[in-house]
């Protein structure tokens, strides 16, 4: 993940770097509206909240002759994950094997593959390198054999070749952020890693793998000083050594935090002549607008991921080298643990939405992350204690496993479509395939909403409904009803995992090409018509 973090629990309080001052009266009042009232919709309770009427019916018009385009499913082609070693773990397959056969995603991100607990790198009494890539080898077999290939994250700084081997970041392993004392050790190290890997997997395999140098190096994973001329010379050593070992090979970077640094790195590749083959970098929904474009708005939680991307597909557009394909390696609703946010049927509109305004500014979007075998706060310590996994421990799926696994259904054709609450596509058979949600924020109750879509040139007549929304594919009733365990006995987790599956579509037949859904507050559904 991303960040450091404090705990009350399981539960992180912080927001990156950020001091906030408050006084008076209002601390209590922001405190409550910030942390206690997304956690009492979370268990169901709406204190001083009236309910309201389902406001009007929405009428959304769709002509299926209207102007088309190719819709790539950017947003399930990669997940990020744990680190590297917890991906030796029986269970962390089994969570890729279910993601991937909702998604069919193709690539996995994590950090780490060059932390001590891999045991790359050592050095004998003379202090010459040993290099040992057993476990790289039994990591990368894994991901091979579950139908996955890896997005290698080069990182971190095995701590014999640190420059300041007490350089630890504040994660729970303790992995360390220093520079190198040697560069050309670095390239060497990373030269012979990658030469391994071609020489066991072949080139034609590890071609289509991609490589990225470092993570987050513009904030509290690279102590390098100053941090960006730093980290371009990590850039530079690595990209080079990969590049070494064959030209093919896909490297990029630079990884950063909250959209930043396109522009100086992209320049810097162009004057210095140093290759790049991508830009990557990652934003949360909940990140800053001060952090990520200097600027002291409010943007909203479902608008700030995309807008984020749209800047740097922008500065990538700008720049010398236009042509650069853009992988957002790291994006969620939040950075944070909030169960109202990632453990909560809100996952399913914010999806949604996100897809929807994305469209066409990036080619590849990595969720983090597909599971919660994870461990950069610790030991999980409760089922649901927000999480980013689209599934919880003991492999009970959450709300957004659903909502990829609907949203999966969307064809690969986009109908152009005047809404901001559905999307509408076509599958390479002629199947039409909507998705319409009801989106609130995570701490709003919300109203039910009425949608009715009229199509216009199609007799078709039928249509299939999946839903994901608080009483389709979320598991916390249930949980709620049973006590809410903080270890879930064998028979519960069962009764969990049965609680949340969504069932048989709900059947309709539409009247002249017109359709009407009741959503509630943070509804998904997604309806094939045929």
């Amino acid at each position: 993940m991303t960040r450091p973090l404090l705990y009350v629990g399981q539960v992180n309080l912080t927001k990156r770097r950020q001091v906030v001052s408050l006084k008076g009266a209002h601390l209590l009042t922001r405190l409550l509206l910030k942390f206690f009232l997304p956690g009492f919709l979370f268990l169901g309770i709406s204190p001083l909240v009236i309910p309201c009427r389902a406001q009007s019916p929405t009428v959304i018009q769709a002509d299926v002759r209207a102007a088309s385009r190719p819709f790539p499913h950017f947003w399930e082609e990669m997940f990020g994950s744990g680190r590297a070693s917890l991906t030796l773990r029986e269970s962390y397959r089994r969570d890729l094997r279910e993601v991937r056969d909702i998604t069919g995603f193709r690539y996995v991100r994590f950090h780490d593959i060059l932390d001590d607990d891999i045991g790359v790198y050592d050095e004998d009494k003379d202090g010459k390198p040993i290099y040992n890539f057993s476990y790289v080898d039994q990591i990368y077999d894994g991901l091979l054999a579950n139908g996955v290939k890896p997005f290698v994250e080069i990182s971190f700084m095995p701590k014999k070749l640190a420059a300041n081997p007490n350089a630890l970041h504040a994660f729970w392993y303790k992995q360390n952020v220093s520079p190198p004392r040697d560069y050309d050790r670095w390239g060497d190290l990373v030269e012979a890693f990658t030469r391994h890997l071609v020489d066991r997997y072949g080139i034609e395999e590890v071609s289509t793998w991609y490589f990225e140098i470092w993570n987050e190096p513009n904030i509290d994973f690279w102590v390098g000083d100053p941090k960006q001329s730093t980290y371009f010379q990590l850039y530079d050593s690595g990209v080079r050594a990969i590049k070494k070992v064959n030209s093919r090979l896909r490297v990029g970077g630079p990884a950063t935090a909250q959209a930043g640094w396109a522009d100086p790195f992209i320049k810097h590749c162009a004057e210095e002549h140093v290759p790049v083959d991508f830009v990557s970098s990652h934003v949360y929904g909940n990140d800053s607008a001060k952090d990520v474009f200097g600027t002291n708005e409010s943007i909203p939680r479902n608008q700030m991921v995309c807008r984020s991307v749209r800047k740097v597909h922008d500065e990538i557009k700008a720049s010398s080298m236009p042509n650069l394909p853009l992988i957002w390696s790291e994006f969620n609703a939040s950075y944070a643990n909030e169960p109202a946010v990632t453990d909560a049927a809100y996952m399913g509109p914010w999806l949604a939405d996100t897809i929807r305004q994305c469209d066409g500014l990036v080619d590849i979007m990595s969720y983090w992350t597909f599971s919660n075998v994870f461990d950069e706060q610790g030991v999980v310590k409760t089922p649901f204690y927000g999480g980013y996994g689209l599934i919880a421990v003991d492999d009970i799926p959450k709300p957004a496993f659903y909502a990829f696994d609907i949203l999966h259904k969307l064809g690969d054709e986009r109908i152009a479509l005047d809404s901001d609450s559905a999307l509408l596509t076509r599958r390479k058979d002629g199947t039409l395939v909507l998705a319409l949600w009801n989106y609130a924020a995570p701490e709003d109750a919300g109203t039910p909403r009425t949608l009715t879509v009229k199509l216009k040139n199609t007799k078709a007549a039928h249509a299939s409904i999946w839903r994901v929304d608080p009483t389709h594919g979320d598991v916390h009733p249930a949980y709620k009803k049973m006590g809410e365990p903080r270890y879930p006995t064998r028979t519960q987790i069962e009764q969990l995992r049965k609680a949340t599956v969504l069932g048989p579509p709900e059947a309709r037949t539409l009247k002249n090409g017109e359709l009407s859904l009741e959503l509630p507050a943070h509804g998904l559904a997604v309806v094939e018509i045929k």
